[in-house]
């Protein structure tokens, strides 16, 4: 279990004081005892904040409702759970035999909330500038890639509901490949469709931005206008 924390703490690039702070973060009510919601009702309120002052410096001409609107989309769940993904939290998840069974460490409502965790168990560990480094250094890219035009719904979300709006089985992405070296990679995704005959595909620098291509492009083969 260490060895894969030390994994963990890598890919989150930052190392424990205290490792039993990531390891309540990991703890889902389900596995019974001490479990992590006290930790995500902390990072939720740090996550909110850090980006709202981000938000805030980077948009100094922005109205108050489009900063709401820009946060909105980045702390909801589902970017949380994107989040959660990049660093394979499910992996380390620790749940109960009903939650493993059913798939509980894929679960977006689940990994949003471990993630929120993770943050407020860094904020215990080192304080609140250690904790907002790595939450900007984890958003970067989603907030340079933001503008005041940008309030609509990113592709991923749309193709989502799209698919929920006709009681369709969700799409379904995998990383079809990994090039170059850990600090420039480029990633290939297919997305699978049950409305498509043909899955689409999204090449990024992150996984993220490869997933979010095969979305628009299945998207674009669906008809669908933003």
């Amino acid at each position: 279990m260490k060895a894969n924390l030390n994994k963990l703490c890598a890919k989150l690039g930052y190392t424990f004081n205290n490792i039993n702070h990531l390891k309540l973060a990991l703890t889902h009510r389900s596995f019974g005892g001490r479990n992590n919601e006290r930790l995500e009702f902390l990072g939720d309120s740090i996550v909110n904040f850090v980006i709202a002052e981000a938000l805030y410096h980077q948009f100094t001409e922005a109205r108050e409702g489009q900063l709401s609107r820009l946060r909105a989309r980045m702390v909801k769940g589902l970017t949380l759970a994107e989040l959660a993904r990049e660093f394979e939290l499910g992996d380390y998840l620790q749940l109960g035999s009903g939650e493993l069974k059913s798939g509980g460490y894929r679960r977006d409502s689940i990994l949003a909330d471990a993630m929120e965790a993770v943050i407020g168990a860094i904020y215990n560990d080192a304080g609140m500038e250690v904790c907002r480094e790595r939450v900007l250094t984890w958003y970067r890219e989603r907030l340079t890639n933001l503008n005041l035009n940008d309030t609509q719904k990113d592709p991923k979300t749309l193709l989502q509901e799209f698919l929920q709006s006709r009681q369709q089985a969700l799409p379904k992405y995998e990383v079809i490949s990994v090039e170059g070296e850990a600090h420039d990679q480029t990633f290939t995704v297919e997305c699978e469709v049950v409305l498509l005959e043909q899955k689409t595909t999204g090449i990024g620098s992150s996984r993220r931005n490869a997933e979010q291509q095969a979305a628009q492009k299945a998207l674009e083969s669906l008809n669908v206008k933003k």
